[in-house]
């Protein structure tokens, strides 16, 4: 008989995305007949020309060896730059590290901030992977409560805080609600932390990916605070901005020197170092960033500003996101919550879309810090999650079809 397995993954569900992921894929398979995928945000473009070009030729020339586990010097003087033109915010190659994705970045980082019985506050409606990592970390997750329109309150935050209270985690633009926070929302949550002496995350994956204003990086508000006592850990993607999803490449600017050693010692004992070529590949991208940002933000803009434009006029939506590459729809109206209403829409109408109940799972922990039982914010029971990052014909038809299946519901 194969011993027991009690760990801590264990006991995490697997999350919203993967399961309809998994459905859509079977439903493939079942009937022969293309799914229209609006549950995953892998972009219909791709990169830039000389992206590839780099990769192959790191190949071909034979850099294939192993990097340090920072990374590669010349992507890394390369990401300081961009941190400081476009970013404005002021790293160095010492506080610089390289990742396999951003999403192994956060873990490492998560990794190298938690300590035994440490809190970690996430928003309420949360990617769930920011969940999954922090528990694999051993943080205690608490959520804090969103206000009007899912933005962060810091009244609101401060009173969901305890003395064990460690990193406070920022995402803007978000995922899946599209909310950008200004200038001054991360000025007060940033004042926040420093006086509970929190750690702050801020996971700016879609930081290209704004409509109706202007990305603030949280690290750029620290500019005039020595190194030594920063407290924002940064973190980026290559996935996004420069479609580059399947080459996992990513970076962590860390508050300070103390803080990326740490992190050096968790990237040695899950990465040894993240590919070589794709490190060539990610300074080639960034060499063409401007323009290859800009063409893909348009392309998506369009997506946005046209065709999610009948689900505002039909009330599934209230507004356009104003940033990142989702929108949170409500059903309500169809009289199914989330779960049904997402497998009958795959089912009859052969669209994928997310559950937003899973984004909004709530977790009890027992005393080993494993998830003893889970529920859901009764409030999002009826929110659903589409990527408008896809091939803009996929949206469309997408989106008829899901009005179809919302009116077809509304007469039953």
């Amino acid at each position: 008989m194969s011993p027991d397995i009690l760990s801590t993954a264990e006991s995490i569900p697997s999350s919203c995305l993967h399961r309809i992921f998994r459905a859509a894929e079977a439903r493939e398979e079942e009937t022969g007949v293309g799914v229209v995928k609006l549950h995953v945000g892998d972009p219909y473009f791709d990169p830039a020309g000389n992206v590839a070009d780099a990769f192959v030729d790191a190949v071909r020339r034979g850099h294939t060896k192993y990097t340090g586990v920072e990374g590669l010097p010349e992507l890394r003087a390369a990401v300081v730059e961009k941190l400081r033109t476009d970013n404005h915010i002021d790293s160095a190659v010492s506080r610089l590290l390289i990742s396999p994705g951003s999403c192994q970045g956060l873990a490492a980082l998560l990794q190298s901030l938690a300590e035994p019985g440490a809190e970690i506050l996430l928003p309420e409606l949360h990617w769930p992977v920011h969940l999954q990592q922090s528990l694999l970390a051993s943080f205690r997750p608490v959520l804090y409560p969103l206000g009007a329109d899912f933005r962060p309150d810091p009244e609101a935050i401060a009173a969901a805080a305890t003395p064990r209270t460690r990193v406070l985690l920022i995402n803007s633009p978000a995922n899946p609600t599209g909310v950008v926070l200004a200038r001054e929302e991360l000025g007060a949550l940033l004042e926040l932390a420093r006086s509970r002496g929190w750690h702050v995350i801020s996971d700016e994956a879609y930081e290209h990916f704004l409509y109706d204003g202007e990305h603030v990086s949280t690290a750029s508000l620290e500019h005039e605070v020595p190194v030594g006592e920063r407290i924002v850990h940064s973190v980026f993607s290559f996935s996004k901005s420069f479609a580059m999803t399947g080459y996992r490449l990513g970076y962590v600017a860390l508050a300070n020197d103390r803080a990326a050693d740490i992190m050096k010692v968790s990237q040695e004992a899950n990465i040894i170092g993240t590919s070589t070529p794709v490190q060539y590949a990610g300074i080639a991208a960034l060499q063409s960033r401007a323009e290859a940002a800009a063409v893909n933000r348009k392309l998506v803009q369009h997506n946005r500003d046209v065709l999610l434009a009948p689900l505002v006029e039909e009330g599934l939506l209230n507004a356009l996101p104003a940033g990142g590459w989702y929108a949170m729809l409500d059903v309500a109206r169809t009289g199914l919550d989330a779960e049904t209403f997402a497998a009958r829409l795959l089912e009859r109408k052969g669209v994928a879309v997310v559950p937003g109940n899973g984004f909004a799972m709530r977790p009890e922990l027992d005393a080993q810090g494993r998830i003893a039982s889970h529920d859901y914010a009764p409030w999002a029971r009826h929110l659903v999650r589409i990527a408008f990052c896809v091939d803009p014909a996929a949206l469309e038809t997408g989106v008829r079809k899901i009005l179809e299946f919302v009116a077809e519901s509304g007469r039953k």
